[in-house]
């Protein structure tokens, strides 16, 4: 199973990530963060006292939305990404409030601190994009070994029963003066789910594949359990809704 990052992985590719940041972390997305950030309080038990955190880290972190927001409350904040540019933005964004975070470089893979969290995110689908499906469980193996004993890991993506819900074989939309043209089409028994995106930007074209591998409840809850967690609880919302046909994303909460 491989540590390091294999040449020519997607993700891995800085101008798909700046091209399409105002589309996915557009002013609706950070509008809602403090509410995620509320969801994640009240789930692991922060809110009422019931666990004490002083040290979060946000693995996947992007351009900073929950690391900032939770500097906001005080936390010490530990944000994670490969994407340097969204690191720069973030720690940019972090200077002009005056808030003290920490931000890393690192492939979510190879990040390594054992012990130094007692909270744990890697939230917005930020898990899934690995060819070789053994490193979506050597980045949960990372999750659970970089909290502190009693930690809780919080996940949050689009789970395969919501997917399947929701499929669509694509859709075209203007916004921020782009056209952005979409084509989905599942691969295998819904093993994942094959995404291209197709931005034009006055004589600019940006067109990126990528598969994400999907996961239902019951499967995500086994890989957290096999990586070690004594607990997992499953939710449909950060409100702690159930996991059910009203879902709106599948949200799971681990505790070491």
């Amino acid at each position: 199973m491989p540590e390091d990052p294999e040449v020519g992985e997607w993700f891995a590719d800085e101008e798909f990530w700046t091209a399409y940041a105002p589309l996915l972390f557009d002013e609706r997305r950070w509008s809602e963060t403090p509410m995620v950030v509320d969801g994640i309080e009240k789930l692991t038990g922060l809110a009422s006292g019931e666990r004490s955190c002083k040290s979060v880290l946000d693995l996947c972190c992007g351009p900073g939305r929950h690391v900032l927001e939770f500097a906001r409350r005080g936390y010490r904040v530990c944000g994670v990404d490969s994407t340097k540019p969204y690191l720069q933005a973030a720690r940019e964004s972090a200077a002009a409030e005056g808030l003290s975070v920490e931000l890393v470089c690192e492939d979510a893979r190879r990040f390594s601190r054992p012990g130094s969290f007692d909270l744990a995110v890697n939230l917005f689908t930020s898990f899934g994009y690995f060819d070789d499906p053994a490193d979506d469980a050597l980045m949960v193996r990372r999750l659970y070994e970089n909290l502190a004993p009693d930690g809780a890991l919080v996940m949050e993506m689009a789970g395969k029963e919501t997917a399947a819900r929701d499929f669509t074989e694509g859709e075209w939309f203007e916004r921020d003066g782009k056209l952005v043209m979409t084509e989905f089409s599942v691969v295998g028994a819904w093993e994942g789910l094959r995404n291209r995106w197709i931005m034009v930007d006055g004589d600019r074209r940006v067109d990126r594949s990528w598969v994400q591998r999907l996961y239902a409840a019951t499967e995500l809850k086994i890989l957290l359990l096999q990586a070690g967690f004594r607990t997992v609880r499953v939710y449909g919302s950060f409100e702690g809704t159930p996991y059910d046909s009203q879902a709106r994303s599948l949200v799971t909460i681990g505790i070491k």
